[in-house]
């Protein structure tokens, strides 16, 4: 686009919906947008109202129709497990799907909610790409969080679904987040129809008949769901502040802004290039 950073903040003080209009050509639209920016509430702006996308498209789908799908789209190297594993942009999209089809197949549709409360797995970065392929907006909290502050969450959310994991594993111990699970939803007022739960052989969960559905299980019998097109002011995700000094807010992201601010700043920000390795220090519950 540019290429000092004077020369960007300028043009995007300047023409901010020429500038984030010619960034949105990066995305795949199934409905182009009708207006950049839409200030007729300000200040509740509303980015490329008007304009259909699939977030999960965008980030896996698109790539594996363009011929790359045996590329790397994910590394997982864990060395509290010894665990190293790749997948490709084709696993991933089987993968994804497969688990959007689990999640559609316990009642969760557009608009709905699923929270997600685990360790930083694959599963965790699958669970939430599969609901962004249905369109559900998912809430991911912070693995191993004290069951009244994952309670506080749940009430606020009001998820259909929630998936965790059997247990975290931390350097010198194993944290088992069922147990945490169950009481925080025991604290709710807001249950949850739904669970799923990867089990981790480091600390099996007993799961409640009725109600908690294994991962294994579930995806082995799961068919794949496509991906729903959903407005750009539709949510995506929403994230709580940590509530240190009171309630916990939910930021609430939308699909559009949030899909052309990431891929603008994947590159113009961070610089990465196709086939670079991108690597974050950060939890995604944070």
């Amino acid at each position: 686009m540019m290429n000092t950073y004077d020369e960007v903040y300028r043009r995007s003080i300047e023409d901010p919906e020429g500038f984030w209009r010619e960034a949105a050509e990066a995305i795949h639209w199934d409905q182009p947008f009708e207006k950049v920016l839409d200030q007729s509430r300000v200040p509740f702006y509303r980015w490329f109202k008007g304009g259909k996308l699939n977030t999960c498209y965008n980030c896996v789908d698109r790539h594996v129709e363009a011929g790359r799908g045996d590329r790397a789209a994910l590394i997982y190297d864990s060395p509290l497990t010894g665990t190293k594993d790749t997948y490709s942009y084709a696993r991933l999209q089987g993968e994804v799907s497969r688990f959007a089809g689990v999640l559609r197949g316990l009642g969760v549709e557009k608009g709905d909610r699923v929270l997600i409360y685990m360790p930083m797995v694959p599963e965790a970065l699958i669970s939430m790409l599969a609901c962004a392929r249905l369109g559900a907006v998912h809430s991911v909290v912070f693995g191993g969080f004290a069951a009244h502050e994952l309670a506080k969450r749940i009430d606020d959310a009001t998820p259909k679904v929630i998936v965790s994991a059997s247990c975290g594993i931390e350097p010198k111990r194993v944290v088992p987040y069922k147990p945490m699970l169950d009481q925080a939803i025991e604290l709710a007022k807001v249950k949850p129809t739904s669970t799923v739960i990867l089990q981790r052989e480091q600390a099996l969960a007993e799961l409640t008949p009725g109600r908690d559905h294994d991962w294994a299980q579930a995806m082995a019998s799961a068919e794949p769901a496509a991906c729903v097109p959903v407005e750009a002011t539709d949510p995506l995700y929403i994230l709580y502040t940590s509530g240190t000094t009171g309630q916990p807010k939910g930021i609430v992201r939308d699909n559009g802004g949030h899909a052309v601010a990431l891929h603008w700043s994947m590159k113009h920000v961070y610089g990465l290039e196709p086939d670079q390795v991108y690597w974050a220090a950060s939890d995604v519950g944070w």
